[in-house]
């Protein structure tokens, strides 16, 4: 379902992985236009062969230097729980970061998962308190590339992604007998949330913007309940006394991001429609409407 769209010279690191999947598919006139570059370590997962990169950037510094010469970086590459080493979060940053010249544009993909459990709306100036090995390796990959990006002299841009619809351990991880936690007052735990279409569309509007602060919240404004999410999809699931360690909240500060780019508000309904859209890339060979 790809859709039109305009973009400067980019090189997307990591477009094997399934936020890559989501922006090849949906990105379908920047990939004819040969806008865009999607580097992968192997070919498959690599739409569009002609303005496929295959190299691992780690192993290969020289080569990705070179192929990212004149266009702004998009690194989507980096370990998450279950899928590659932590590490690697950071590894990958630093590969982007000193691949591009000085005043060369890099954005990094980080997580909500950096501000841990903290109450209200998160903005990108509130107390970094991970609560897991994830999110400690979010906050050192932010830490340290943004030293080296000004020792560097590269405009470094670092994307705080909430929850993505459909990539997510709830609606992509659903599976029959799926278990959920739940509050005494009958929530579930709720997040700030961006549907995978609208992810595509908000990084392409903000890839073509020509200054970027270095920090943003990447999430629709509102906030999702999960079993909503479930339920809106149709899909069954069982509730579970929620552990006093279940983190009940995490609202993202959509302010700055919205300033540059407008967002539609939070809504379980579309964001359960764009993952059909974009079926099975996201979910697997089995799409959500097959398993309720």
């Amino acid at each position: 379902m790809p859709f039109p769209v305009t973009l400067p010279n980019t090189m997307v690191l990591g477009a094997t992985g399934r936020i890559g999947q989501v922006l090849q598919q949906s990105w379908g006139a920047a990939i004819t236009q040969g806008a865009v570059r999607w580097q992968g370590r192997r070919r498959r997962g690599l739409i569009a062969a002609q303005d496929a990169v295959v190299l691992d950037p780690l192993a290969n510094p020289k080569a990705l230097t070179a192929v990212v010469a004149g266009r702004q970086i998009l690194c989507l590459a980096g370990g998450i729980p279950g899928r590659g080493d932590l590490a690697d979060n950071w590894k990958l940053a630093e590969a982007a970061l000193r691949a591009a010249t000085p005043g060369q544009r890099v954005i990094l993909c980080s997580s909500a998962a950096v501000y841990g459990n903290q109450p209200g709306l998160l903005s990108e100036t509130a107390p970094l308190h991970p609560a897991n090995d994830y999110g400690i390796a979010k906050v050192e990959m932010e830490q340290r590339s943004a030293v080296l990006a000004l020792d560097l002299g590269v405009s470094l841009c670092l994307l705080r992604i909430g929850n993505i619809a459909g990539l997510d351990a709830i609606l992509g991880g659903w599976r029959s007998g799926f278990q959920l936690d739940q509050f005494s007052d009958g929530r579930t735990p709720a997040r700030s949330y961006i549907g995978p279409v609208t992810l595509a569309r908000l990084l392409a509007e903000l890839l073509a913007v020509p200054q970027l602060p270095g920090v943003l919240n990447i999430a629709q404004p509102g906030e999702v309940q999960m079993g909503m999410l479930l339920d809106a999809a149709g899909l069954h699931w069982r509730a579970r006394a929620a552990l006093e360690t279940v983190i009940s909240q995490v609202a993202l500060d959509t302010k700055l991001v919205q300033e540059l780019v407008r967002l539609p508000v939070a809504d379980v309904g579309q964001m359960v429609q764009e993952c059909r859209l974009l079926e099975p890339h996201i979910t697997g060979d089995q799409g959500i409407h097959d398993l309720a």
